[in-house]
């Protein structure tokens, strides 16, 4: 294969991901927006004076949330347009690169976190990313993980994914790969607003159907239809209060059945 074919090609994949990347400045609704300044303020009182890695950074939203209580951030995201757009929003406050969540850029025991929301059903091999977090964590260090919950009856892939993680198989991996994990979920169904639990059975019957938008763009377009005109996505969530809702540990050993997240956290040991 060419250089110029390669070149094709690895461009029509990060455009691919682009399409399913909540990105900043683009229609959203006010749960996604929230939802995402949740999980970043979550992690970020884990990352209290750590030196944190996010893997698959996006448009970078949620970096100023860790930098609020982390030591240091480091960034990266294998799409180099996302790449751009977070350094516009945060200047030279952190280092944003270029990188596949398979090979990290950064040096062994170089960091204190790993953050991976939203993508590890996109990895072509999960056990090889957690691999590479055990090679650039401190001995104490954590990996942090949201995950989009597949046990519910209304789930809905990306198509894009690879793998969905539930909570026995996301604990399984982990044990799997020397860390040891504590598992959380996070958004009940029941607090979801009305109109939005009887839409679920509709979720379901346009799923069956292939009517599912495979975009975020085109996910945009019905929420518009179903929520009327939407706000975008903030540049940086810093000033986004999240939702009160404390993520609820939950067991590993039945599917969970009310949360829309399911929440981790790895530890190679104990904090320093």
């Amino acid at each position: 294969m060419g250089l110029s074919t390669f070149r094709q090609r690895f461009a029509r994949v990060t455009a691919d991901f682009r399409d399913v990347t909540e990105r900043s400045g683009e229609p959203a609704t006010l749960g996604q927006i929230a939802d995402m300044a949740h999980r970043y303020h979550w992690a970020a009182r884990r990352a209290e004076g750590r030196r944190v890695l996010e893997v698959a950074c996006g448009t970078g939203q949620g970096l100023g949330i860790l930098a609020t209580r982390a030591a240091s951030i480091v960034a990266c995201d294998l799409d180099a347009d996302n790449v751009s757009e977070a350094t516009r929003t945060h200047g030279e406050r952190f280092p944003i690169r270029v990188s596949d969540a398979l090979s990290l850029p950064v040096g062994d025991a170089e960091v204190d976190a790993v953050v991976l929301f939203e993508a590890i059903y996109y990895l072509s091999d999960a056990r090889v990313f957690l691999g590479e977090c055990r090679r650039v964590l401190s001995s104490s260090g954590i990996v942090l993980l949201s995950t989009t919950n597949p046990d519910l009856f209304d789930f809905s892939p990306s198509p894009l994914s690879r793998r969905y993680y539930g909570a026995s198989e996301l604990a399984g991996l982990l044990e799997s790969s020397g860390f040891r994990p504590t598992l959380f979920g996070y958004g009940r169904i029941e607090g979801l607003p009305l109109r939005q639990r009887l839409l679920r059975p509709v979720k379901v019957a346009a799923r069956s159907l292939g009517l599912v938008p495979r975009t975020m763009r085109g996910k945009a377009l019905v929420r518009r239809v179903l929520f009327g005109r939407l706000p975008v996505m903030p540049r940086d969530l810093t000033t986004v209060l999240p939702p009160s809702d404390e993520p609820v540990a939950i067991s590993r050993d039945v599917p969970d059945r009310v949360h829309r997240y399911l929440y981790v956290v790895g530890e190679l040991g104990s904090h320093r």
